[in-house]
């Protein structure tokens, strides 16, 4: 690798590995193991990198001591999910930002996950159903295989038959790159919840609907969600050995 390339990877490394020290003392520790991990590989980069050898002995300390906490964490949050015990949350506030589904999902869409229940009763009018393909694009981007997603929505009071086209326009979309969708109506839904059957379940207070409206076509944050405006809400994340579909 050229030493020209080390300045941006290091700073990249620091600036992963900053933010893994935030989550953590957060106690965001499944999203700060990922960090760790991210910020530990990017300074394994530079230590190949380095020619100097005081450097390399210095780059070599901080990685064992992020090494060894992330380690830590690891334990921590298996011991937790073994006795059902995990549970963490995340206060999302009015007007912030670096909230896209990506960003807050991806911690959770590893480990063998192939099957994803969402269950959302605002999933109806026209940005709402966008926010469940985006929903879906992120988990078709992600590192797992998920072969079917399933979701439990209402009908649209005004009987427009918008909601059912997108759907199935979803569900076309979604066979083409081998996933099903499986979607139903419910007259009596009221909760939101998304559960993931490598034991994550994610409960946001308002559903996948927690952008603001954008502030013009032409607007920072129309395109990039994480540079969206956000809705206060909060995200509650437990961990189960058996997710079921209810």
């Amino acid at each position: 690798m050229a030493q020209d390339f080390l300045p941006g990877l290091e700073s990249s490394a620091i600036s992963v590995l900053k933010r893994a020290v935030e989550l953590d003392q957060s106690s965001r520790f499944q999203e700060s193991l990922v960090c760790y991990q991210e910020g530990i590989q990017l300074l394994l980069d530079v230590l190949k990198a380095v020619k100097d050898d005081s450097k390399k002995v210095h780059y070599r300390q901080k990685i064992k001591g992020y090494m060894d906490r992330a380690e830590q964490i690891k334990e921590h949050v298996n011991k937790l999910k073994e006795e059902g015990k995990y549970h963490e949350q995340i206060k999302i506030a009015d007007n912030s930002t670096g909230f896209s589904y990506e960003s807050l999902f991806k911690p959770y869409i590893r480990d063998g996950l192939t099957e994803v229940w969402v269950e959302d009763p605002y999933i109806r009018h026209v940005h709402q159903l966008y926010n469940f393909l985006r929903f879906c694009e992120m988990l078709l981007k992600g590192p797992c295989q998920v072969k079917t997603i399933h979701l439990l929505t209402s009908q649209d009071e005004d009987s427009s038959p918008q909601q059912a086209i997108a759907l199935a326009e979803i569900k076309q979309s979604l066979q083409r790159q081998n996933v099903c969708l499986d979607f139903q109506c419910s007259s009596t839904i009221h909760d939101r919840e998304i559960r993931f059957n490598n034991g994550w379940i994610i409960k946001i207070g308002r559903g996948l609907d927690y952008f603001k409206k954008p502030k013009g076509r032409f607007s920072i944050g129309y395109c990039d969600y994480d540079l969206r405006e956000c809705h206060e809400t909060t995200v509650d994340i437990f961990h189960t050995k058996h997710t079921k579909m209810s």
